[in-house]
């Protein structure tokens, strides 16, 4: 009988989760693989395709308007021959496997690569101007472009690199650098270093977007969860506690664990009682917002949330939608470079003595912390998403921005209650 628990170790995208018991949001690492991630990343491969083939087009009209110029056409001929048949080949091998590279297929495509600049360079050595005759080389750095959405990103960096460095060394040992040579040369070397991390830094770009836009959608189904509840992991876990009762049990039944249980059988079971019991207690005292941050890559990170009342399961679903908005414009950092911003929120505690000026209605009181940002750099959406929450006011602080909100909401003692 093999009886086996173990919690989920990520959340929905990947980042690893709280521990058991654990309150409040943790801090995440990112996830475990940028490229396994790298969600609608295919589509953006496409276009990027389409650049390198165009690029391309232009590289042979050049060659051809220079033709006259090379001591021997052959060489040029077999690079864009070559070039031209990786492309192609590279193309129609990823269709067919499903825009998969393997290290075989990378490691044949840059050794491609690698004999298309010393077929290029061998053509116009003779000629002594590598920036000027430079074609099929400069467009094996476009062609680059076609694995970047398949492969780390390091890999194309680093492959990119010694691009860059074979012009270098190519330019050193067979172009006079003059003021009239010196200028093409950099060009050059710019064009074919330059499509490798340009595309290294879109593709980024695309997947931190994508994720984080994911991230919020997920974040967003909590805003309808009823007051205390579990949160989004939680039937994984569940059904896997009750994968491990059922297949205890199932050995009682038959005879494969005998009665009493051996100390080990007995062990997990007590186990297995243990984590049901801190699931039931773990919902009623966990509310939507405690969820909807602990279980967000992004917010996990910067958002703190203190509720020991479980005062946010009185929000109505407007004011959650809206008090979540908030904390999105206030935790995201356009730059992507500030590690010290944070958003600490704390509701409550209650003040009997505080009228909502409305019968049957509560004042919950929101406090939220900003540190590591400016009142000025604070985005409007943040201002118009509060006015749904409640009333506010704002403050600067040494280290940020202070938000005070009164949040009106219905009172649970007056709520309707269902026959």
């Amino acid at each position: 009988m093999n009886a086996r628990y173990s919690p989920p170790e990520e959340s929905t995208l990947g980042g690893l989760v709280r521990p058991s018991g654990a309150r409040s949001s943790v801090r995440r690492g990112s996830p475990t693989s940028t490229h396994a991630s790298a969600l609608g990343s295919g589509f953006l491969g496409i276009g990027i395709a389409i650049v390198a083939a165009l690029q391309s087009m232009l590289g042979i009209a050049l060659f051809l308007l220079r033709a006259d110029d090379y001591p021997s056409l052959l060489p040029a001929l077999a690079a864009w021959l070559l070039l031209m048949v990786t492309f192609l080949g590279l193309t129609i091998t990823i269709s067919a496997t499903g825009e998969r590279l393997p290290d075989w297929l990378y490691g044949v495509f840059l050794s491609s690569l690698g004999a298309v600049v010393w077929l290029d360079f061998v053509a116009i050595a003779p000629l002594g101007d590598v920036g000027r005759y430079a074609t099929s080389s400069v467009s094996a750095g476009f062609i680059l472009l076609v694995v970047v959405t398949l492969r780390s990103r390091w890999e194309v960096l680093l492959a990119s690199a010694l691009l860059g460095t074979a012009f270098l060394v190519a330019i050193l040992l067979t172009t006079p650098l003059t003021p009239v040579t010196i200028p093409a040369q950099i060009v050059t070397v710019a064009l074919a270093v330059g499509p490798g991390v340009t595309g290294v830094l879109l593709v980024s770009g695309f997947e931190r977007m994508l994720k984080r836009e994911l991230d919020r959608v997920l974040v967003q189904s909590t805003v309808t969860a009823p007051r205390l509840a579990v949160g989004m992991l939680a039937s994984e876990e569940l059904a896997q506690l009750d994968l491990a009762a059922e297949e205890l049990l199932e050995a009682v039944a038959s005879g494969e664990a005998p009665l009493p249980l051996p100390p080990a059988l007995s062990s997990r079971a007590s186990g297995l009682a243990t984590e049901l019991r801190l699931h039931l207690i773990e919902g009623r005292r966990e509310t939507w917002l405690v969820h909807a941050v602990t279980e967000s890559e992004h917010l996990g990170r910067r958002v703190t949330v203190t509720d020991p009342g479980t005062l946010a399961g009185l929000l109505d679903d407007v004011q959650r939608d809206a008090l979540l908005a908030a904390l999105w414009l206030l935790a995201t950092d356009a730059t992507g470079v500030s590690p010290t911003r944070a958003v600490a929120v704390e509701l409550g505690p209650l003040d009997p003595g505080r009228a909502s000026g409305v019968a049957e209605r509560l004042v919950v009181p929101i406090t939220m912390t900003v540190t590591g940002l400016r009142r000025n750099r604070v985005d409007p959406g943040v201002w118009e998403a509060l006015d749904q929450v409640g009333r506010y006011s704002d403050s600067t602080t040494a280290g940020g921005v202070l938000i005070e909100l009164d949040c009106v909401v219905e009172n649970p003692v007056d709520a309707p209650r269902p026959s």
